[in-house]
């Protein structure tokens, strides 16, 4: 992999191999949230496997309008995820530069805040879509573990897992950024907005979790 040309290249087109050749090295990004983001997208995958495993039984024919409706969703949601991956990377630069800004006077340590501020927003945007993206693909996994072939139950036990962890990964990646805002009331909304989030997918991941294990 040739480090010196990786800005010209978008993430989500890197082979498997190169991605985590990449996530190793000690470029920025991608980081923590590209990886979470590849980890949801994986998850909507084993969803959308799972759909087109199970459409166009007869022994699931009463779902089979739902179903269509949920592997529409899942391959939308898993084309996004990939974005994501190069879209974090994409907002997280400006954040990298920010923090070389001179900060010696007043003046400058008052412009540095400022773009800062802005800087972190930005940061934090992509995780907070990722967060809420991933909890919508969670709901989608718990309609799934019922209404889904058993030959592939498996797959939505390790698709809702991977989309917990992309949840919790996101949660992280917007609070290293959330931390260091000045706007505390801002921040604060969006750590409450994503802990509740990740609250919710949990119990929701353990209890598809615990059905899936049962049917093992």
């Amino acid at each position: 992999m040739d480090f010196e040309k990786i800005d010209q290249i978008n993430l989500s087109d890197l082979k498997l191999t190169e991605f985590v050749h990449v996530l190793s090295s000690k470029e920025p990004a991608p980081g923590g949230g590209g990886a979470a983001a590849l980890s949801a997208s994986m998850g909507c995958a084993l969803g959308a496997m799972v759909c087109n495993l199970t459409v166009g039984k007869k022994k699931y024919a009463q779902y089979e309008d739902e179903l269509q409706e949920i592997l529409a969703k899942m391959l939308e949601l898993q084309v996004r995820f990939l974005e994501m991956i190069q879209l974090d990377k994409d907002n997280f630069l400006p954040l990298s530069e920010a923090y070389r800004l001179p900060s010696g006077t007043d003046e400058e340590k008052k412009y540095k805040e400022k773009i800062m501020e802005d800087c972190l927003n930005l940061a934090c945007e992509i995780p907070i879509e990722l967060a809420e993206k991933s909890y919508e693909a969670v709901k989608l996994h718990e309609i799934l573990v019922d209404k889904g072939t058993k030959i592939a139950i498996s797959d939505v036990g390790v698709g809702i897992q991977l989309l917990k962890a992309a949840l919790t990964g996101a949660k992280m990646s917007a609070f290293i950024n959330t931390g260091m805002m000045i706007n505390k009331d801002y921040s604060s909304k969006i750590e409450n907005r994503l802990n509740d989030m990740e609250k919710e997918a949990s119990e929701i991941c353990e209890n598809v979790s615990l059905k899936v294990m049962k049917m093992l």
